[in-house]
């Protein structure tokens, strides 16, 4: 079984940084701040584990910003010698978004200095929401930096909607001022840089689609193989819905004269199992056409409704006259980011963005009652919840009752386990 993530973050570890910190700053209290930064560390999770440490910092670092800054920066590795590097910089990372904004040159720069040791884009966030302006004018000068991790925090901390990180509403709604940063990314010589500038890309395209295909159009002519991939990459929420700007960028028009057939091997799946489907499509036209294949699993909802969730499938050219069969299997089984609903879902088939066929096939949960499957599709309980057994002694008197405290359903109506 894998280490728990929160494990990350350990006695041990707080004790080296301990040490690191001493070594450049012989007033460091080291026994308070191992004594503050382990109190109760073990019971925590792995964020909260970062704010024990991130306030031992506050209380033992120098009250000045500037002298605390001085001290950790002195900490880092340099020339070969040890320093404060890898998850031990997570905490540090949360004291100076903390403290820094107050500072703002000097936050940067130890931001800056940091990064090449473990990462900064979170902690550069609170800078860019305090100043927008005056954050982006410094770190629009680091696309220059000889360090790929400075050239890749240029990209990577302004991503308008980076995944678990504060989100930048102001450039959520204008993306404008980012562009000139991703377009001197482009074409930089690491691949790391390259798939932050595409991700970034991606995210302005949830919220701009239209102008991140104008974007894309823009820069593709005479593209090397690099930076198609990079362009492509960037286009992918838009390629998944059918975006025509999008798809004609990769040359997929809208498909002319198109046979497409859709079979399942088995309408009805049982969880945990897959569904087997097998796609033929026939150019019947007079011209070749390059043909974008997808398929889209519209799943089940707690109320009834369908959802589509697009997968990608294969890219294909096809002649006049020629046929190309693909054959699939979909996964069914318990995931982390779906819940599933027994019932009747539907797949279809994507050509170049547009539904060219469709099925209905019927998911099937065995090991779900009828009384079970009422609770999980009707009530929205989660379906560790709907198949709790209440347990009674043989008097009649109820003697157990497992209750999950964390689920939506416990924590609506906890009063019905009791």
């Amino acid at each position: 079984m894998p280490e728990p993530l929160k494990n990350l973050l350990h006695e041990a570890l707080v004790g080296d940084m301990a040490d690191r910190i001493a070594g450049n700053a012989p007033t460091f209290d080291k026994s308070r701040f191992v004594t503050l930064a382990t109190e109760g560390l073990t019971a925590l999770e792995l964020m909260e584990r970062s704010a024990l440490i991130r306030d031992a910092l506050f209380a033992t670092l120098p009250g000045d910003f500037r002298e605390a800054a001085a001290t950790l920066k002195a900490s880092l590795p340099a020339a070969g010698r040890p320093g404060l590097s890898g998850w031990m910089l997570l905490p540090v990372n949360q004291f100076i978004a903390a403290r820094g904004p107050d500072h703002f040159d000097l936050g940067l720069d130890l931001l800056k200095a940091l990064t090449p040791h473990f990462t900064a884009e979170y902690g550069i966030r609170p800078f860019i929401h305090r100043d927008q302006q005056r954050a982006l004018a410094i770190i629009s000068a680091w696309v220059d930096d000889p360090d790929q991790h400075v050239r890749r925090l240029a990209s990577e901390g302004t991503r308008p909607r980076l995944p678990w990180a504060m989100r930048l509403p102001q450039l959520v709604k204008n993306p404008a001022p980012i562009l000139p940063i991703l377009t001197a990314l482009m074409d930089d010589p690491e691949d790391y840089v390259r798939r932050s500038v595409a991700n970034s890309l991606n995210d302005v395209a949830k919220d701009h689609p239209d102008l991140v295909a104008a974007f894309i159009a823009s820069h593709i002519d005479g593209a090397s193989s690099e930076r198609r991939w990079l362009l492509k990459h960037a286009s992918r929420t838009l390629l998944k819905k059918g975006h025509a700007q999008a798809l004609a960028n990769f040359g997929f028009a809208a498909a002319d004269s198109l046979e497409c057939e859709l079979r399942l091997r088995n309408a009805e799946v049982m969880f945990g199992e897959g569904l087997d489907f097998e796609i033929r499509v026939t150019n019947a036209g007079e011209r070749a056409q390059s043909l974008m294949i997808d398929y889209a699993i519209h799943h089940v909802k707690s109320d009834g409704s369908l959802s589509p969730k697009v997968f990608k499938c294969k890219a294909i050219m096809l002649a006049p006259g020629q046929s190309h069969t693909i054959g699939r299997r979909h996964a069914l089984r318990p995931i982390t980011t779906r819940r599933y609903y027994p019932g009747e879902h539907r797949i279809a088939i994507l050509v170049n963005g547009a539904e060219t066929a469709s099925q209905s096939f019927v998911l099937v949960c065995p090991h779900l009652t009828q009384l079970e499957a009422f609770l999980c599709t009707a009530l929205d309980f989660p379906r560790e919840l709907a198949q709790m057994r209440v347990s009674f002694h043989p008097s009649g008197r109820r003697v157990s009752v497992p209750l999950l405290k964390n689920t939506d359903a416990g924590r609506r109506d906890k009063s019905a386990f009791r």
